[in-house]
């Protein structure tokens, strides 16, 4: 992934995006032959020549100041997410990358203690680029009840939500609105590989779910960046049946997340994860924090 291209890539579909009317911008009737702002129209809204601007779309300018970054993520109407990963776009592309392949990640000891406190929550913790790197029993009841409970014990064999939600139809199956957790996990890959344009592994799991999937291929041409949150999903387990839950990201310090799912307290969706939790508590589950010894806590 050459940070260059996906700068100049990321630029063209923001600005694709926006309509001359909606910021003002006379067309006196004029259809145009391809949507969005023309360069020379968001250059000027930026306040940069519009060759400028037309060699950081190129490629050609890699020492865009941060100063200049912001007033054309102004000019893009970019949020948040989109205002960092132009900025790590930017830096990124000043300086060739040398694909490098960290080692496997670790659970750290105070993740660790906050999965063992979520027994009574579905929990998972999920690494820089989206392997699950342990959860509790209710995490791999709700999400993954179909594979090894032990799987993420072992680095090699560990589960990628990512692959999961495009290439796993268990877990399609499992989103009533697939789509919408889809193009949640494709903004949030999007956004870590731009903080990591080096990271040999990521380019490889981003060129086998593009080879592999249309649908993903098809949501990352769209260059749409959005850090995970909050959002709630509509899910039909194949166990209790449909229930809807709320998936909060909480960050646990760099590349590494715990993910839970809640439900409303008095729900129907609160009675079935209860439901779940009964029906799953007898069995012999490899990776579960509440028996010292078999939870994955350092890898």
């Amino acid at each position: 992934m050459n940070a260059q291209v996906q700068l100049g890539d990321f630029l063209r579909t923001r600005r694709s995006q926006l309509l001359p009317e909606d910021l003002g911008i006379p067309t006196y009737g004029e259809r145009r032959r391809v949507p969005g702002l023309r360069r020379e129209e968001l250059a000027l809204l930026a306040g940069v020549s519009s060759s400028y601007y037309t060699r950081l779309e190129q490629g050609q300018s890699l020492n865009a100041s941060p100063e200049v970054l912001e007033a054309i993520a102004r000019a893009l109407r970019l949020d948040e997410s989109e205002r960092l990963h132009l900025h790590n776009l930017a830096r990124s592309a000043k300086g060739p990358g040398r694909g490098r392949r960290p080692a496997p990640e670790q659970v750290t000891a105070a993740t660790g203690q906050l999965l063992d406190a979520l027994a009574d929550v579905p929990a998972i913790v999920t690494g820089r680029r989206s392997d699950v790197l342990a959860w509790n029993r209710l995490g791999h009841a709700l999400f993954a009840a179909h594979l090894d409970p032990g799987a993420p014990d072992r680095p090699a064999e560990r589960p990628n939500m990512a692959r999961l939600v495009f290439l796993d139809a268990h877990t399609r199956d499992l989103y009533a609105d697939w789509p919408s957790k889809a193009r949640a996990v494709v903004g949030n890959l999007r956004l870590v590989a731009g903080r990591h344009p080096d990271d040999a592994a990521l380019h490889a799991l981003v060129g086998e779910l593009s080879a592999k999937s249309t649908d993903f291929a098809s949501m990352w041409a769209d260059h749409r960046v959005k850090a995970c949150a909050v959002a709630s999903y509509g899910m039909r387990h194949p166990l209790v049946g449909p229930l809807t839950v709320t998936q909060q990201t909480l960050g646990q310090g760099p590349d590494q997340n715990i993910v839970v799912a809640t439900t409303q307290a008095g729900s129907p969706a609160r009675t079935t994860l209860a439901l779940l939790s009964q029906l799953t508590a007898g069995g012999t589950v490899q990776g579960d924090p509440a028996r010292p010894g078999t939870r994955a806590e350092a890898h």
